[in-house]
């Protein structure tokens, strides 16, 4: 969403300001550890990425049926000398392809799960076209953020990643402590978060995550109509 932000030099990073509404947040650009500072497994108690998963997710967009299917595969890639495991998240929305993403992820030894890029597409006129949101760590000045923090505390804001002008998201813990529903199943002490990228004016998102499962429910809040929720976990 559209807001005004400046860029600050900073020894931490580029400091972000970004508005939700009336209210301003800073989100510096999180620092990366070293290479040997990473483990080899996705553990996190949040988001969870155990190699032959799939997380099957049903909802709707804009009064489309929407199907998303989230495969973690056994495959690796070498991002600034960090093996992150390699994510496939596909959707099909009316029963048509519309979006297929590769998304790289490695843990810390913290437990903090860093994002390190994704390889986007998006089905046009019957052919994969190549998403300008697609980004890697060290490449055209790209960096890292991290997608679920070892232990979130309530109102933090974090960075998930950032290549100026095509992938800015960033989140803030909103509870941990929310009851949520799903098709997979009934959860308390749910984490809260809303997502938004300073990209698009008026877009928020709320997502919920279960420990030992991971993500259960994403909700456009504001900007559309959107709403996924976990159906199935198959290994």
């Amino acid at each position: 969403m559209s807001r005004q932000f400046i860029f600050v030099g900073a020894i931490l990073g580029v400091l972000v300001l970004a508005g939700s509404g009336s209210a301003r947040v800073a989100a510096p650009i999180p620092v990366l550890p070293a290479p040997g500072d990473f483990v080899s497994r996705i553990d996190n108690k949040y988001f969870p990425l155990r190699p032959g998963t799939t997380f099957l997710f049903g909802g709707t967009q804009e009064g489309k049926a929407r199907q998303v299917s989230v495969f973690v595969t056994h495959k690796t890639k070498m991002i600034l000398g960090i093996r992150a495991t390699v994510v496939l998240d596909q959707v099909l929305v009316g029963g048509k392809r519309e979006e297929k993403t590769f998304d790289w992820y490695a843990q810390d030894k913290h437990g903090n799960v860093w994002y390190l890029g994704e390889d986007s597409s998006d089905f046009v006129n019957g052919k994969w076209v190549r998403s300008d949101g697609s980004w890697e760590a060290g490449v055209k000045g790209a960096k890292p953020g991290i997608v679920m923090k070892a232990n979130p505390r309530v109102g933090v804001v974090y960075r998930q990643e950032y290549y100026a002008g095509h992938a800015e998201d960033m989140a803030k813990v909103l509870s941990r402590n929310k009851s949520v529903a799903v098709a997979y199943g009934s959860f308390e002490h749910t984490l809260e978060t809303s997502e938004w990228t300073p990209l698009e004016r008026g877009v928020l998102e709320h997502k919920y995550y279960v420990k030992g499962v991971g993500n259960v429910r994403t909700i456009m809040a504001k900007g559309g109509s959107e709403e996924e929720h976990l159906v199935s976990i198959t290994r």
